[in-house]
């Protein structure tokens, strides 16, 4: 055993000198205890110098890296092999297929994310029809047993006489906002129906309207009624009002109901002949012609028992809201379905648009009881229509003119027919784009709300019955009018909100219309590139436009002025604190009470006798109210 130890510490000594210990280390290093500590130390330090890594990349340089590779992961788009295409872009990173849906949190990987560069003038992409009719309307090819089951007219209980007039234009089977909306009308409730373009919102309120109106002529005699109207329907713009005119004339035709039209840009004297020639049963009319009607006592709207405000979501626009004000206040809005009958009858109130109206809590808040207003929404309300096929390219300003040329020259070579519509925001452009697709060859119509009465008159029914297939207008077409001819939609500039965006391409794919229609925008400026991207990500989630709001919001509580509120101290007691204005000026504050010798001060307590200083002035003296010295809230 001893020559054991002595062995291994003889072996260690020769290692230690051979690391290069001196002489005298050696010594020291004699003992067993020395020799161990120092032969595990140099192993142990030996160990830690194989461990050390060896950085053969610089930091900054992994980091970024490892950050690129987070970025593509994030951005990585699964596309689903197969199938249509929802998306479509010459960027096959941006496509998306029809089966594939963009979560909620997931960030879309958009064809139009470097718009705003430069560069970027001919890029494109298409928002493709994955249907190939509107959702809302019944398909036009059913078997038997769907034509069983489908409800009809009948099932809602329309009269015989204005189902055999709507078979003879061709229309059979309700929509789903005619199902939705004609039983509640019927009940006698106020309605806001808010649906989609061309989903048949016109006979939705015109069939009950009429038919009710039938059943209470046939109940009652009008003889004192020379000067009344039985029905008002509000509209935007002439040629809506005349076309809403056409269709209430066919289904009012077989019960001897007369209606009439109102409409801007006629003088005093044709309104005041309109109304002494004969009374109407049912007026279509303007805001502005109507007001005019209303303060020359032409007609009364007392006997009133319908009010309807087509395209409600313009009519509540800050340019006609004045108007509508002052037309409700000439009517009473019945509050419950039961006040629309018997002899101290209330009017019906029903608001129709394609796009759920802003203002209409502080408006109708006036009149009526907005919890007892029924909302009608439909499933694509404020969102792309998926029967439609959208397109986008991005173009110079000074490239526009010969994009649209093109545009129009590859339509004309089509032989599917139809005819299309050239949009412009301004009715300057309107002028300037006709006067160059005249000198280029191109024929075409002219509509813009600038343009005299007499010019303006019928050049829309000349569109639509086919007198010509181009028409350049502004939004004055957009809203309402029935256009069921037209293929192709140009936006020649980009539409200013998401509201005429629903409004301009809602002028295809409509009900009984031409099928695949498309919608072509140029986008030009960095502003329209913003509205594009968030059109872009909404096709891609299949969700509502940002901004449109959907439901109806109660007006915020109106506060009492402080100057009422304040000319009697005891009201402030009374009054809510939320309806509380403190006026801020001491030159405002009320006078003290000479009885009770007390008053108010801001930031005080109520019943505090304010100081009295004497100020003599002139040869009398009198009492000057002073207020106590604020203090200082440091």
């Amino acid at each position: 055993m001893q020559a054991l130890k002595v062995g291994c510490v003889s072996a260690r000594l020769k290692a230690l000198s051979s690391v290069g210990l001196h002489c005298t280390e050696l010594v020291k290093a004699t003992s067993f205890r020395h020799v161990h500590h120092s032969v595990s130390r140099f192993g142990r330090t030996n160990e830690k110098a194989d461990d050390t890594p060896i950085i053969r990349v610089p930091q900054y340089m992994t980091k970024r890296a490892e950050n690129m590779r987070e970025a593509r992961s994030k951005t990585k788009v699964n596309l689903i092999k197969g199938g249509k295409l929802l998306i479509d872009s010459k960027h096959p990173c941006c496509k998306q297929s029809a089966g594939h849906t963009l979560g909620k949190f997931e960030q879309p990987v958009l064809a139009s994310k470097g718009w705003k560069h430069k560069k970027s003038h001919g890029d494109h992409f298409t928002v493709n029809n994955i249907k190939d009719a509107a959702p809302c309307v019944a398909p036009s090819q059913m078997t038997e047993a769907e034509r069983e089951t489908a409800v009809t007219f009948e099932n809602l209980h329309i009269c015989k006489e204005l189902i055999n007039t709507l078979e003879s234009i061709g229309i059979t089977h309700p929509t789903t906002v005619q199902l939705q909306t004609i039983p509640m009308v019927m009940k006698g409730h106020n309605i806001l129906c808010a649906a989609e373009t061309g989903s048949g919102k016109t006979l939705s309120y015109l069939l009950p309207v009429v038919q009710k109106l039938r059943a209470q002529i046939n109940a009652e005699t009008n003889a004192e009624s020379t000067n009344k109207i039985l029905a008002a329907i509000l509209v935007p713009s002439k040629e809506l009002s005349e076309q809403v005119a056409a269709v209430s004339r066919t289904l009012c035709a077989p019960f001897n109901l007369h209606t009439q039209v109102v409409g801007g840009g006629q003088g005093m004297g044709h309104i005041k002949g309109i109304f002494r020639q004969d009374h109407p049963d049912i007026l279509v009319a303007t805001p502005g012609a109507l007001v005019k009607a209303l303060r020359r006592n032409y007609l009364d709207l007392g006997a009133l028992h319908f009010l309807v405000i087509d395209e409600a979501d313009t009519m509540f626009d800050p340019s006609f809201s004045e108007l509508l004000e002052n037309i409700l206040q000439h009517t009473d809005i019945a509050n419950h379905p039961r006040e629309t009958r018997g002899l101290d009858y209330k009017a019906q109130l029903l608001l129709i648009g394609a796009t759920f109206p802003g203002g209409v809590g502080e408006v109708l808040s006036k009149v009526t009881d907005l919890g007892n207003i029924v909302t009608i929404k439909s499933r694509m309300l404020h969102r792309l229509m998926p029967h439609v096929k959208q397109r986008f390219l991005k173009v110079k300003s000074a490239d526009k003119i010969l994009e649209l040329c093109q545009a129009l020259k590859l339509f004309q070579c089509d032989k599917k027919g139809g005819a299309a519509l050239v949009f412009c925001n301004k009715s300057t452009t309107v002028n300037w784009l006709g006067y160059n697709l005249e000198e280029m060859g191109f024929q075409h119509a002219r509509l813009q709300g600038e343009m005299p009465a007499a010019v303006r008159a019928g050049i829309f029914q000349c569109f639509q019955k086919g007198g010509t297939n181009v028409l350049v207008c502004t939004d004055i077409v957009s809203r309402g009018l029935d256009t069921s001819r037209v293929r192709l939609i140009i936006n020649y500039d980009f539409p200013e909100t998401y509201t005429d965006y629903l409004h301009r391409a809602g002028r295809v794919g409509r009900a009984g219309g031409v099928e695949h229609g498309e919608v072509l925008s140029f986008v030009t400026h960095p502003w329209d590139v913003e509205r594009v991207q968030n059109i872009e990500t909404a096709a891609r989630r299949r969700a509502t436009l940002p901004g449109m709001k959907s439901k109806i919001q109660e007006p915020k509580p109106i506060p009492v002025d402080s100057e009422e509120s304040l000319a009697r101290p005891g009201h402030l007691q009374d009054a809510p604190d939320h309806q509380l204005r403190l006026p801020r000026d001491p030159r405002r504050l009320p006078p003290p009470s000479r009885q009770s010798g007390e008053s108010w001060r801001p930031g005080g307590r109520r019943g505090a006798p304010l100081r009295h200083s004497p100020v003599r002035s002139g040869a009398g003296a009198r009492q000057r109210t002073t207020l106590p010295r604020m203090k200082s809230r440091r």
